[in-house]
């Protein structure tokens, strides 16, 4: 089953566009901690290199990356917190 991200209600959202590698990264971390275990967080960001980023953090740290969607002009990123 794919989950249609474009319609994903998130628990909290992160906005970090305008900041540079490794700023959405940071910023994605101290969101997690904002959210239950189960919740979405939700990245915006415009760096290309988050796309490799999160999903990278999110899996060695024991959390699930979800996807993302295009945006106009960024992206929206989802994780769901696992612990």
């Amino acid at each position: 089953m794919t989950t249609d991200l474009s319609s994903m209600k998130a628990d909290n959202t992160v906005d970090a566009r305008g900041s540079a590698c490794p700023g959405p990264l940071l910023e994605a971390k101290k969101g997690i901690g904002k959210v239950k275990v189960g919740q979405v967080l939700e990245i915006f960001s415009n760096d290309s290199g988050t796309r490799r980023d999160i999903p990278a953090w999110a899996g060695k740290v024991g959390h699930e990356y979800i996807g993302f969607v295009e945006a106009d002009g960024y992206d929206k990123h989802f994780v769901r917190r696992k612990k």
